[in-house]
């Protein structure tokens, strides 16, 4: 048993030498890789307008080894690779550490890539997770090693990395960062630049500073336990309190920096390429932006929204006959703020949840003609609570108002009482057919929008009703194309599907245009009100508040906004204006972005009649209230037979 373990062992090492000799003269015929660092990252809108360029070799001045501050050097080495100099390209006892560390915790836990093989990935190839890609990397890291010394790579390796910003290489960092040449670098100021290549669009001080500052302790300590600093220097180093350069941080404001950063992550996913390599390695990128219509929108936050330091702001519009995504903000200050509250903050939508109730009811049997009792009204909840609902500002009809007249003054009571009619199941079916993905929940309370989604979420359900009930599957990422001209991505437009009826959609579509119709107000005014003066095309739309959370989300034939407004950490909204601010952002943006656009009203079905309705009975109009009536369309044959004659 002893000897056959033996020849096993033999064996295996012998296999692994005459693979190592195969791989080294396979490296040795095919010579010296050929290295080619040229490459600029551009980022386009739909019409191929260029956003933003990162760029190449402009923003990379090659500087030599003996040009570069010994405390780089030492820095990189102590953080990335502390026996680059004794290895061969490969850290064998660190790869065999953080396999062992990532097996036990069955994550990836710790890397073991060299600074040999960083370089090799960072030159030659994509940084994709597959096999044919490590064995690449693998065969350029020992063409390196056989074909040059170790100061020849390290002096490539610092004049390739990527530092964020569009700067490449450690002189292009230095100067952008510190505004000084790399050789100049203090000991504090090289540990923090050798922190941000792990990830700068976490590690930048101009992102967190907290993070690089967090990141530059800890290579600073990883420099005194590997022996380049004492400890008295490393104490000394991380009481400086580091300044970024005015150059940097006083860099002019790039448009759609929430946008562009949301389309590289969905790049990165759709091509299975890291976020590094998109922005560093000669990408070009096709996005769906309107470059006007993003600039619209970030003026118009500019100029509408409170100036509050904490008050934040999310906003998309998607084009519901593509799904293009063509404009994004998702924060008042990218720098600041990059978390995008577009896409990622999930908020109670409040009233802006009730189309979806609506098109159950209507669904259901009801019609804008339906009357419910507006009273104050106690209810029942799922566990025998009572609940004493109420309106805003406690006004109430203390009558039966009609269903076009309650959506568009966003009465309270009518909608909890459809909900119980309707049954909350079917609420939460409906809302899922809508495309809501959060937690919902089968309870009379949902009818208010304690349901939270983002407002990507919601733009995408309104969007289903402005194109007629067909699927809307919003994209923001047109195609990829790779450095040398081969499109790596190409969005494939998915086949729409029929979600909601059509005659049902169109019914809803048009009771939504009545928040900005005073006809509708009575015993409270409509909610849109008091920006209905200023818009000049038909237009669709709802608002809702919660106590931390403000919204108006509103579509036309061309266009779906969505604005949410609020605090991060749900703390209530006090101030009226603050509450009013996602109306006015939404009502000027929306006519900005339709200006020179041709009036153009949704399109009416066949299945459809429309009749001069009095809002506050239902009825035809008559003798008593001509003057008052609304145009108002029925499905076919559940139109009103009475007019209102007293």
């Amino acid at each position: 048993m002893i000897r056959k373990l033996f020849i096993l062992t033999f064996m295996a090492i012998a296999f692994g030498f005459a693979s190592f000799g195969v791989i080294l003269i396979y490296s040795i015929y095919q010579g010296p890789p050929e290295i080619n660092i040229d490459e600029n990252t551009v980022i386009y809108d739909q019409n191929e307008n260029v956003i933003t360029v990162e760029q190449g070799v402009q923003n990379r001045d090659w500087v030599e080894l003996d040009q570069i501050s010994p405390y780089i050097k030492e820095a990189f080495i102590a953080a990335e690779d502390q026996h680059f100099y004794n290895h061969f390209g490969f850290d064998v006892p660190r790869i065999a550490s953080a396999v062992y560390h990532n097996v036990i915790s069955m994550d990836k836990v710790q890397g073991a890539s060299s600074i040999t093989q960083q370089y090799a990935r960072n030159l030659f190839l994509t940084h994709q997770k597959t096999w044919t890609r490590k064995i690449q990397e693998a065969l350029i890291t020992v063409r390196l090693e056989v074909f040059q010394d170790k100061d020849e790579i390290l002096e490539g390796y610092l004049n390739s990395i990527y530092f964020g910003h569009g700067q490449y290489g450690i002189q292009a960092a230095s100067q952008y960062y510190f505004d000084k040449n790399a050789d100049d670098l203090k000991l504090e100021e090289a540990a923090l630049l050798a922190g941000i290549p792990r990830g700068p669009s976490v590690y930048s001080p101009l992102i967190s500073y907290e993070n690089a500052m967090n990141r530059q302790k800890w290579i600073l300590e990883r420099m005194n336990e590997t022996g380049k600093i004492t400890e008295t220097a490393m104490h000394r180093a991380k009481r400086i309190d580091l300044r970024i350069a005015v150059s940097a941080s006083n860099q002019e404001e790039e448009v759609g920096q929430y946008f562009t950063d949301y389309a590289l992550r969905q790049a990165a996913k759709l091509t299975d390429i890291d976020r590094q390599t998109l922005e560093a390695r000669g990408y070009q990128v096709y996005t769906t932006m309107d470059l006007d219509a993003q600039k619209k929108l970030e003026q118009t936050i500019e100029e509408q929204l409170p100036q509050d330091e904490e008050l934040q702001i999310g906003a998309v519009t998607v084009a519901p006959s593509t799904g293009k995504i063509v404009a994004m903000q998702g924060g008042t200050n990218f720098d600041q703020t990059p978390f995008n509250r577009a896409t990622r903050a999930e908020r109670m939508t409040g009233s802006t949840f009730k189309p979806f109730l609506y098109y159950a009811a209507l669904v259901y049997g009801f019609t804008p003609s339906t009357t419910l009792e507006s009273r104050p009204t106690t209810f029942t909840l799922e566990d025998g609570t009572p609940y004493d609902a109420t309106n805003y500002n406690d006004h109430f009809a203390n009558r039966p108002v009609t269903l076009a007249q309650a959506l568009a003054v966003s009465d309270n009571i009518y909608a909890l009482k459809t909900n119980k009619y309707i049954g909350p199941e079917n609420l939460v079916e409906v809302a899922q057919t809508f495309g809501i993905e959060g937690d919902l929940k089968p309870v009379l309370s949902a009818a208010l929008g304690t349901t939270s989604a983002s407002p990507l979420e919601m733009a995408r359900a309104y969007s289903i009703l402005a194109n007629r009930g067909w699927s809307v599957s919003p994209y923001i990422v047109e195609k990829v194309v790779d450095r040398d001209g081969n499109i790596v991505y190409q969005h494939e437009p998915k086949a729409p599907k029929r979600l909601l009826e059509e005659n049902h959609a169109f019914v809803l579509t048009h009771m939504l245009t009545g928040m900005f119709d005073d006809r509708l107000s009575d015993y409270m005014s409509v909610t849109g009100a008091g920006i209905a003066n200023q818009l000049t095309q038909q237009y669709a739309g709802k608002s809702g508040t919660t106590d931390p959370d403000s919204w108006m989300i509103g579509f036309s034939p061309h266009y779906t906004t969505a604005v949410w407004s609020g605090y991060d950490d749900n703390r209530k909204i006090e101030r009226i204006q603050d509450r009013q601010a996602p109306k006015k952002i939404w009502a000027n943006y929306m006519e900005r972005i339709h200006d020179g656009l041709a009036y153009e009203t949704f399109s009416v079905p066949s299945g459809v009649v429309g009749v001069q309705m009095d809002p506050l009975t239902g009825q035809l109009e008559g003798p008593s209230c001509e003057d008052e009536t609304r145009l108002t369309y029925y499905i076919n044959g559940t139109e009103p037979k009475e007019k209102c004659s007293q």
